[in-house]
């Protein structure tokens, strides 16, 4: 994942996003090759047959073209060989294709025994369903020919992510450590290494170990049996070793003789021990905290200009310790010309600075600290307290407009959200949207004129909230625009409108209590998100056809 330049603490913050599910992202990629298909179908009725396939193979821009013709030649004429999977709609495709291309062109200039290849799968479909191919892109890796054994690619979609799963995956993956020598070069070069002591490299716990060092591709690791190198590093007996250039130096991985090594106990040991108690925020630190397990991230902002601040550091990380795997501690430098977003974020200015916030970014609900004195103690409390649930949510909040009822679309801000939409003599829907996203933009003008049909209903309202400056505890607002329904009842009620955009979809939903009436069937009104990619990465938005709709990601 990588931090795009003016939303990247947002996506950080947010990781939690909306993720389809396999099934649905499953029916919307069958959908979209019927809909391709339909289409070429009909442009191809328009014009001259499509030349006939066979088993030569062209290139466009060092990455091979192949189909059901010629895909066996591509395999029996290369070692190794990624093959994308793509749709010609695909967004996220299109921005992998560049990528796709410069790592083809490096290693065709190397003469290395890895190819890259693309399949268009909304044409071969049948190779699309032989690879189990469910959504955009999808990139295989064949070895030496074998169609059978198939290997999904699960590396950075970057050219160093890429080339650096290649090289994992056609070469040794761990180095073997014969001597102290050996070791120490290995440890010396790197930040953070990780080594398996094992009396026996054949054994079931060196295959595991040897299994993650195919998952975990952007850590070096070493074997050894070697007496001498156990002696030397203090092993008494089977072990892995995450060796660090930072905070206590190592962590130690003891092995059970009664129990069998379990590879994501192993996954799980090395990445809970491979960052520094404190994280930086910052790119190459972007993946770290993307793709922590853990939710509740906790940051000191400070100016590292300024002498004092930097001095809050020693309290910070010792804290940190204390809530390893619990809380996620990062430092954010202001200093810094891109982190003017992340304060905005926060509703915070540099004359605030040096202050922490704390995010939970399952529900995205943000805590700050009572007072401005940062210590063990203050920080310590505080900290226990979001984990005890005893410290309320900090919910930022425009002002009132004075004339926030003035037109039929009433305008919400934090301030006057309850009061409004837990009405129990009125039934409220309310859009959430940001003032930058695209889809809420092109929806304004029909808002509007749902406002305007209903502005005289006697008990229905109609409303928008920037979701942007305003934050309501009830409410968890993962994309854009949201849409959800307050019915005039005694308790809170919350329902989601998940159906088409339009006055007549919104219409029918309000004027049936709230619900969606039923509809004929292979008539779908349910509103999904983008589902190019099943990884769910955020990048750009992919092309939706007419009858779909879509949200912008946080």
């Amino acid at each position: 994942m990588r931090l795009l330049p003016a939303l990247a603490f947002t996506l950080l913050l947010c990781a939690s996003c909306v993720r389809a599910d396999e099934q649905k992202v499953e029916e919307e990629v069958n959908e979209k090759v019927e809909e391709h298909v339909e289409k070429k179908e009909e442009d191809n009725s328009e014009t001259d047959p499509e030349p006939v396939k066979t088993d030569e193979i062209t290139e466009e821009k060092n990455v091979m073209v192949l189909h059901s013709v010629n895909f066996d030649r591509a395999l029996n004429e290369n070692k190794y060989l990624l093959v994308e999977f793509y749709a010609p709609w695909c967004g996220h495709c299109r921005s992998l294709e560049p990528i796709y291309a410069e790592v083809a062109e490096q290693l065709k200039k190397e003469s290395s025994d890895v190819r890259l290849a693309k399949v268009e799968a909304t044409d071969e479909r049948e190779l699309a369903k032989e690879f189990n191919v469910d959504g955009f892109p999808t990139i295989k890796f064949f070895k030496d020919g074998n169609r059978q054994s198939v290997t999904d690619f699960t590396g950075k979609r970057t050219v160093k992510g890429i080339r650096r799963w290649l090289e994992r995956h056609t070469g040794p993956s761990a180095t073997v450590l014969s001597d102290v020598k050996s070791a120490k070069e290995l440890l010396d070069s790197n930040d953070v290494v990780v080594v398996g002591f094992f009396q026996d490299l054949e054994g079931e716990e060196a295959k595991t170990f040897y299994d993650v060092t195919l998952t975990i591709v952007d850590i070096n690791f070493g074997m050894t049996s070697n007496p001498e190198l156990f002696k030397k590093y203090d092993v008494k007996g089977d072990a892995v070793v995450l060796f660090k250039k930072f905070d206590d130096k190592r962590a130690d991985m003891l092995l059970s003789k009664d129990e069998k090594l379990d590879k994501d106990d192993l996954i799980s040991f090395i990445n809970s021990n491979r960052v520094e108690l404190v994280i930086t925020f910052n790119e190459e630190n972007a993946e770290n905290i993307f793709g922590s397990k853990i939710h509740k991230h906790f940051i000191l902002f400070i100016n590292s200009t300024v002498e004092s601040h930097n001095a809050l550091l020693e309290d910070f990380r010792a804290v940190a310790s204390e809530f390893k795997d619990k809380v996620l501690f990062i430092k954010l430098d202001i200093s810094s010309d891109k982190v003017n977003h992340v304060l905005q974020y926060f509703s915070l200015s540099e004359k605030d600075v040096p202050i922490t916030r704390l995010i939970n970014t399952e529900t995205v609900m943000k805590y700050a600290m009572n007072g401005t004195v940062i210590n063990k103690d203050t920080l310590r409390t505080f900290c226990q307290g979001v984990l005890d649930g005893t410290v309320q949510p900090h919910l930022k909040s425009q002002e009132i407009p004075e004339d926030w009822d003035k037109n039929p679309v009433k305008v919400l801000v934090g301030k006057n959200f309850a009061e409004v939409a837990f009405d129990d003599t009125k039934n409220v829907f309310v859009e959430f949207y940001a003032p930058w996203c695209g889809h809420c933009k092109e929806l304004a003008p029909i808002w509007d004129e749902l406002g305007e049909k209903y502005k005289e209903h006697e008990n229905i309202i109609i409303a928008k909230m920037d979701a942007t400056e305003n934050e309501v505890e009830e409410v968890s607002v993962q994309g854009f625009p949201t849409f959800k329904y307050f019915p005039a009842v005694a308790e809170k009620k919350i329902a989601d409108y998940n159906g088409q955009r339009d006055l007549e979809t919104f219409s029918k939903f309000l004027d049936n209590g709230g619900v969606l009436p039923e509809v004929e069937d292979g008539v779908d009104e349910d509103d999904d998100e983008d589902k190019d990619d099943v990884s769910a990465e955020p990048t750009e938005e992919s092309p939706k056809s007419t009858n779909e709709t879509s949200k912008d990601e946080l």
